[in-house]
């Protein structure tokens, strides 16, 4: 009777700290803080972000997530730069159909489509270059494993050099390596990619990499929450 006593109480121990040490909604767990994390986003107000237009973000905090949709810009753009890193967030949309993107190593805030990376945020279970976790316009997702419309999805990018890497929900689901990409306006299958510079085809290999991130507007309601980045330094 002891002896079972004992393993419950350890077990309830176990429990209670270990709860102690997980991080709730827009919080960072004790465990992410000793390893460098930061907190991009606190669920609560918009500091720290703005539209890539410079303009202040016209939708409001929604149930302690970011909105992009009628922000009044393209993208909500964190105010700092980033070059290498771990970005995790979680997604969410309500309705059938969405389309949205998580924008990282943007050059330039006015110009994102051409001179920044997406991670294409959308419903529906295809494979492609356009779908749900791929490297957008460059590299297709291997896998779709998205969630039903109203759950959340949790999104993870690594940009370490030029290694591009996805996971969604847990599984790896795009890699890319620029390098490979050296030819403009071409990606290494041979296909044409969107991507230009004043008019002319650019080569992906010669994008900056340190920029601005941020979450589309593409004319559906999405909600973002968790928004935390750890930082790589390729010197180790």
């Amino acid at each position: 009777m002891i002896r079972h006593l004992q393993f419950a109480a350890a077990v309830i121990a176990t429990l209670v700290f270990g709860a102690a040490g997980m991080a709730g909604d827009n919080e960072l767990s004790d465990e992410e803080k000793q390893t460098g994390w930061q907190l991009l986003f606190n669920g609560k107000d918009l500091t720290g972000w703005q539209c890539n237009n410079g303009q202040p973000i016209a939708t409001p905090v929604e149930r302690e997530s970011l909105v992009p949709y009628k922000s009044g810009g393209y993208i909500i753009m964190h105010e700092k730069k980033f070059a290498d890193f771990v970005l995790k967030c979680d997604v969410r949309w309500q309705d059938r159909r969405c389309n949205s993107g998580i924008f990282f190593r943007v050059e330039d805030p006015l110009n994102p489509v051409h001179t920044g990376f997406e991670i294409q945020v959308m419903s529906g279970t295809k494979l492609g270059k356009h779908e749900f976790g791929s490297i957008y316009d460059l590299t297709a997702c291997t896998k779709n494993a998205g969630r039903k419309p109203g759950e959340w999805n949790s999104l993870e990018v690594r940009c370490y050099g030029p290694y591009i890497n996805v996971k969604v929900n847990g599984d790896e689901v795009a890699a890319m390596n620029c390098d490979k990409f050296d030819k403009p306006g071409l990606c290494p299958d041979g296909l044409k990619h969107k991507f230009k510079l004043q008019g002319e085809p650019r080569a992906v290999k010669d994008f900056a990499r340190v920029g601005y991130l941020g979450f589309q507007d593409h004319g559906h309601k999405v909600w973002y929450k968790n928004v935390k980045l750890l930082k790589l330094d390729l010197k180790q």
